[in-house]
């Protein structure tokens, strides 16, 4: 279970617990009682399965390598101009997070973090295309050993209101190690250089920490930028 949601598991046990009781002092076990019971443990279940952290571990050679931050799935996956950072077309790809996938999100690549920036905003549907430079978000640029600039950002969505980031500039990272976390649907954008491989498709379902979503540009054995 991710430690981001311990305070807010606690509470609404307590919550839960207290309210059910009440409502058994007042209903007994009739109809009501196992309508509220019924409810308040779906709505538990739903914030446990939100809340997990599976320990994931990527299998294989890293370098080069650009892994799903996020479980969940591409909806956007498309060449387009990045004015805000790079100043020239990147390939953008976006995964988009349901309530019912992990929120715990991965360093896409190994390398040093060169910027860190969080911006309040709008809370748009995460899924919608203008999601990315409005609604509140979290941007990492990550620096890769052979020299490549990655930028991964964490978007709010239309529920969520808290972005967690674990990133720091000039720190080493890792695939492997969590960039954050984000409460409640949301996604996560890549922007990577144009002449990378893309390893996936729009609508593919993604893995954190385990699929591969593209292989950085190589020339001469090392890959440039």
């Amino acid at each position: 279970m991710h430690h981001e949601g311990t305070h807010t598991l606690i509470l609404c046990g307590i919550i839960f617990v207290l309210v059910n009781v009440i409502c058994y002092l007042l209903f007994k076990f009739s109809l009501p009682f196992y309508i509220l019971l019924a409810i308040t443990s779906v709505v538990y279940i739903i914030l446990v399965n939100f809340f997990r952290c599976p320990i994931r571990f990527f299998n294989g050679d890293t370098e080069g390598l650009v892994i799903a931050p996020a479980d969940g799935t591409i909806v956007v996956l498309e060449e387009i101009q990045e004015n805000e950072y790079f100043h020239e077309k990147r390939i953008m790809v976006s995964i988009f997070m349901s309530l019912l996938n992990v929120h715990a999100n991965w360093f896409p690549v190994d390398g040093i973090i060169r910027m860190v920036k969080h911006e309040d905003g709008n809370f748009h549907k995460a899924w919608l295309p203008k999601a990315s430079l409005e609604n509140e978000r979290s941007t990492v640029i990550i620096e890769t050993p052979q020299g490549d600039n990655v930028l991964v950002r964490q978007v709010a969505g239309a529920m969520a209101r808290r972005i967690v980031s674990y990133a720091h500039e000039n720190d080493e990272c890792y695939i492997d190690e969590h960039l954050g976390f984000i409460k409640f649907g949301s996604r996560v954008d890549l922007y990577l250089p144009l002449n990378s491989e893309i390893c996936v498709k729009q609508g593919q379902k993604t893995i954190g920490d385990t699929t591969i979503i593209a292989k950085l540009p190589v020339r001469n054995g090392k890959s440039t930028d």
